[in-house]
């Protein structure tokens, strides 16, 4: 018998949103190990808040819907808000009841100065890690270091002189501004979009852009990442970076890069740290800084093998986390989303290391 086609719709709904939801769904284990973060947050997020006034919108709320945005590849929060409005999957992970208003979009504009000045990404990927460290998921000797280029949010045209002599010449065809001729480099130029982003290449055949650079360090194991930093983009920001995360993070006994970081400073500074570089070998331009002492050993060759698990969360957090080109401007601003972004690819990984089995 054909059904009817009814478009009446049901004014009360008594089925709870916590029965709607598989219980197989990826996001139930996800829910459970970022509550357990932010519950252990909590004293930090107290501190941040006024102990009089109007009550707020909970932190840890704003918190599971940027990992819904970035597990969701949501590009901005006004989206984020609309799919919050209809999508009962998001509010049950959020925590919204079903009648329960949505919030402006500028309520994310508003407490993102709060959780700058909380340090809340940063301590949100600690939590994260020590999480891992639980599960003893983590090498505590063999790890990897390795930077990626973030595009700012500004174009070549806001790049102009520092010392404003003079407008840009502009291109008589097109009308638009002709650089054609025009030497432009960080020390005489700077973006009147993003002054922190600076124009970088990072390689010799590839196209200067206004960026960030990104840097990881992961352990080898299982290819987590241990710490995270966004700097600017300097020649020397991803050898300085890695010695700081190395040191911060006490690296064990083999730290493991690419050819980038073949350098007499960068090994000596390794080594001074008591830590052996695993550095891959330069022999194109320059003579290499590694030598038969450290290459002869099985673990070098080991640490150039697992290396190359570290191009995977970059890839994930460009792809899935639209970190390719960031959506915020300055280094802090920047560097707050990449960690909670490396964080939620974090948790991504421990939910499927836990639930495999033995």
């Amino acid at each position: 018998m054909r059904g009817a086609d009814r478009q009446q719709v049901a004014m009360f709904s008594y089925i709870p949103l916590e029965r709607r939801i598989p219980q197989e769904h990826p996001l139930r284990v996800l829910w459970v190990l970022s509550d357990a973060v932010l519950r252990e947050l909590s004293r930090q997020f107290a501190r941040l808040y006024s102990h009089t006034g109007r009550p707020s919108i909970a932190p840890e709320k704003l918190l599971r819907a940027l990992l819904l945005q970035v597990l969701y590849s949501v590009r901005s929060e006004r989206l984020l808000m609309e799919q919050l409005e209809y999508n009962l999957l998001f509010r049950w992970f959020v925590g919204l009841d079903p009648d329960e208003p949505v919030w402006d979009p500028t309520v994310f504009s508003k407490n993102r100065d709060r959780l700058l000045a909380g340090d809340i990404a940063q301590a949100f990927f600690e939590k994260v890690v020590e999480l891992a460290h639980e599960h003893c998921l983590l090498s505590d000797e063999h790890f990897t270091v390795d930077g990626t280029l973030i595009e700012a949010w500004a174009g070549h045209k806001s790049f102009q002189r520092k010392d404003r002599s003079g407008p840009p010449p502009r291109d008589p065809e097109g009308g638009g501004v002709d650089f054609r001729g025009e030497r432009r480099t960080n020390t005489t130029h700077q973006s009147t979009t993003d002054p922190e982003a600076r124009l970088y290449r990072k390689t010799y055949h590839g196209a200067a852009r206004l960026s960030y650079l990104g840097h990881l360090l992961m352990e080898n194991r299982n290819g987590l990442a241990v710490a995270a930093c966004v700097t600017p983009a300097t020649g020397t920001a991803e050898r300085a970076a890695a010695l700081q995360m190395a040191a911060r993070c006490k690296v064990g006994s083999h730290l493991g890069a690419d050819k980038a970081y073949d350098t007499r400073d960068f090994v000596v500074g390794a080594r001074g740290l008591g830590v052996v570089p695993h550095v891959a070998q330069h022999t194109t331009h320059r003579r290499s800084a590694i030598d038969g002492r450290t290459t002869r050993h099985v673990s070098y060759r080991v640490s150039q093998w697992c290396r190359h698990r570290i191009e995977p969360i970059f890839g994930w957090c460009k792809t899935v986390g639209l970190m390719r080109q960031t959506r915020h401007r300055g280094v802090q601003r920047v560097d707050w989303m990449f960690t909670f972004t490396v964080a939620v690819y974090n948790l991504v990984r421990l939910r499927n290391l836990i639930a495999a089995p033995a």
